[in-house]
């Protein structure tokens, strides 16, 4: 959940009225100019702003949790209608901040070449290499943007007074895609994600709620056109139609959201993907404008964008969370790390018979718990081994 700091709620503070009777008068207009301003010194790409009337995407979210296409990600439904109802998760909320900041490494597998799209591309053909979602190589996305979202919300009450406010990054039930294509941010992908045509996909959203009525900024019309690519791209399937998306198809949810067994159905078409996936952006072309960071917070680390497979494998779970202290792969935990790296290995072993690769995961098989066991169990089927 976002920060609460400052938000201007607390105990024996001013309300929203009498707040809004504090406040210097500011010119909204140059106020909003600020606020970019503010923004794009804090390492953001952009700063949109939202109304907080979302009801014409209400019916589409329903339909969308009716066909249980959110899976076990049973924290989607939870909150009702509250994600498509800004006002009710923070009350007061007159408006949403918006933000975008670009995650592309300033470099990927050790290369600053611009055509990062045919290096990940190229990588998914070798079997034996780990792939990791680009998005996850560095720090913890959550983290870095929480702390520039509260500290431009925090120079936003320096400029004006108390704001009640609260931030969020990816971590409450807010229908972030929708309010940063409501806010001109850009717009929505037949792959469900949001595009900018100066920045592709590959960048995180974050928002603030506030009770301040700043100016909106308009939303941008669609350019996918008859474009497809991410929908053929898909390994699994996982985008059933334009604009919606089964989760319990996606690698990305297999990998990371689901707890338990891969269903068998999808191992295969996971390939060497170990976390998350980033083939419907591989294929998108307007990816071909996508920015790399200035950050250097979400620079790869531990290997990550160039390790193997069994450099992956070798980690215990000590070395695991000391290389993914500070990132967002260390959720998952051990258990589902392992069980990713070992459908991926038995991809690969199928795909090249490598030896290597059947007698690591064997070696595994006495000290596995029953889900790993399992998995390796189906990663050794995936091709006979050699007599003697």
């Amino acid at each position: 959940m976002g920060d609460r700091r400052g938000d201007g709620r607390g105990q024996g503070q001013a309300g929203p009225v009498e707040v809004e009777r504090l406040r210097p008068p500011v010119d909204p207009a140059a106020l909003l100019q600020q606020v970019q301003t503010w923004g794009q010194a804090l390492g953001f790409s952009q700063i949109g702003v939202a109304d907080v009337d979302l009801a014409s995407a209400e019916p589409g979210l329903l339909a969308w949790l009716a066909a249980g296409h959110h899976g076990r990600m049973a924290y989607m439904a939870a909150h009702g209608l509250k994600r498509a109802r800004p006002a009710e998760l923070v009350p007061g909320t007159l408006r949403v901040v918006t933000a975008r900041m670009d995650y592309l490494p300033r470099t990927t597998n050790n290369n600053t070449a611009d055509d990062w799209q045919a290096q990940e591309t190229a990588r998914l053909a070798q079997p034996q290499q780990a792939v990791v979602s680009v998005y996850a190589r560095g720090r913890d996305y959550h983290k870095v943007l929480r702390q520039r979202l509260q500290a431009l919300a925090d120079r936003l009450q320096q400029a004006v007074g108390p704001v009640g406010h609260r931030v969020f990054t990816d971590s409450a039930p807010v229908l972030e895609a929708e309010l940063a294509a409501r806010s001109g941010i850009g717009w929505r992908g037949k792959h469900t994600l949001l595009l900018h045509r100066d920045a592709g996909s590959m960048f995180f959203l974050g928002e603030i709620y506030i009770d301040l009525a700043l100016p909106l900024t308009p939303p941008v019309s669609g350019h996918c056109g008859a474009c497809s690519a991410c929908i053929t791209a898909c390994p699994t399937q996982a985008i059933v139609a334009p604009h919606r998306l089964d989760a319990r198809r996606c690698i990305s949810y297999l990998t990371i959201e689901l707890d338990g067994a891969i269903p068998a159905e999808f191992r295969a078409a996971i390939g060497n993907r170990i976390y998350g996936c980033d083939d419907c952006q591989l294929a998108c072309p307007w990816n071909k404008f996508a920015q790399r960071s200035p950050l250097p917070d979400f620079d790869e680390r531990h290997g990550l964008g160039t390790a193997s497979l069994l450099q992956l494998w070798d980690w215990d779970e000590a070395a695991f969370l000391r290389h993914t202290e500070g990132s967002a792969i260390r959720r998952i935990g051990i258990v589902r790390w392992r069980r990713n790296l070992a459908v991926a290995l038995g991809n690969a072993w199928r795909a090249t018979g490598d030896a290597a690769l059947a007698e690591a995961l064997q070696q595994a098989l006495p000290a596995a718990d029953a889900l790993l066991a399992e998995h390796i169990g189906w990663a050794l089927a995936q091709r006979a081994r050699p007599a003697g």
